[in-house]
């Protein structure tokens, strides 16, 4: 993916990571939004710390950029344990995942992001790890080769994925508490901007706060990042205070649109409508004809343009639906 897409709700430097970690809310208190969620979670940790035992292994799932990390940490922060962060592709090999499975402490939280790329010979020592905290290790090759089981402190593992349904079965059904993150309202990142603008001290009208909502693909991520794209507009062409004026000024210069399109949507769409005249179209031949990945297509760019009613997934392929024609301006007999 560009360098360059500043709509993108990957993280892309450490600069920013550390920014992104400075606007987390702590505690469940304070996270704005995913509602259902939020309250579900409140009972199971409660109920937990009066048992005295750990929080059931939890898996959330839904596009990048919702806020899996930030629930994680929370949920660490609620039942008073630390968290070890790691993600799928970092844990290549069953001694990787044994030495943090042995560092963890009594209650501790595991966080793995990306947890659906665990390679298979990795997941196999999870599972009694999951489901007995023991761990399983062979020491030795050949005959002389032992297998020996060391007891684990009792942990939380918590699961994050873009892709639920590429989690084994075995692997999904260990995990006790499932909750899939749902793209944001537009009130809901509202709040988000007008807390995150208090945190980095920074004066915005209301107005302006909600027209950042309304471009955010949904997703607080994009509208943190937006909202620091527009402080800088802000501390140039005004006093430093996000008037509506400077806001549609700054959105209007990174190419976002009124609903949050960048320059990749409509190329998208674009192509969708001109070159496959709108019929379905694979998302093999969608990637190659826009030179995109095809995950990067499915977890980040089409979350958003199925939720606005843009485009729909069929058994042939993806489909452009008649609002993504008005809104590029074409009209649906003008396409041969």
């Amino acid at each position: 993916m560009g360098e360059e897409r500043i709509i993108s709700p990957e993280l892309e430097s450490q600069g920013e990571e550390r920014l992104e970690n400075s606007l987390r809310p702590k505690t469940l208190e304070e996270y704005i939004g995913q509602d259902k969620v939020k309250e579900n979670m409140k009972i199971y940790i409660e109920a937990a710390k009066k048992r005295g035992e750990p929080l059931d292994h939890c898996l959330f799932y839904g596009p990048p950029g919702l806020g899996k990390t930030t629930l994680s940490n929370i949920i660490s922060n609620e039942m008073n344990s630390n968290i070890k962060i790691t993600s799928g592709p970092a844990i290549e090999k069953p001694g990787d995942l044994a030495a943090l499975l042995t560092n963890l402490s009594e209650f501790d939280v595991l966080f793995i992001d990306e947890i659906h790329r665990l390679s298979k010979s990795v997941e196999e020592i999870l599972y009694p790890a999951l489901e007995d905290y023991t761990l399983d290790i062979i020491i030795g090759k050949g005959p002389s080769a032992r297998s020996i089981r060391l007891d684990l402190p009792k942990f939380t593992l918590i699961g994050a994925t873009t892709k639920a349904g590429s989690l084994t079965t075995p692997l999904r059904d260990r995990f006790g508490i499932i909750h899939r993150l749902e793209l944001y309202n537009i009130e809901d990142l509202t709040k988000i901007i007008k807390r995150s603008s208090k945190i980095l001290e920074v004066e915005i009208e209301e107005e302006s706060a909600k027209e950042i909502a309304r471009r955010s693909r949904g997703t607080p991520r994009v509208a943190n990042r937006l909202l620091k794209r527009v402080r800088d507009y802000a501390a140039v062409l005004g006093d430093g205070k996000i008037t509506l004026k400077i806001t549609k000024i700054a959105l209007n210069k990174l190419e976002i649109d009124e609903l949050g399109l960048d320059e990749i949507d409509r190329k998208l769409l674009d192509v969708m409508i001109t070159q496959y005249a709108g019929r379905p179209v694979g998302i093999e031949a969608l990637a190659a004809t826009i030179g995109e990945e095809i995950d990067t297509i499915e977890d980040v760019y089409e979350p958003y343009l199925i939720q606005i009613g843009f485009i729909a997934r069929t058994l042939r392929g993806r489909q452009v639906l008649p609002p993504a024609y008005k809104h590029l301006g074409y009209e649906i007999g003008d396409v041969p």
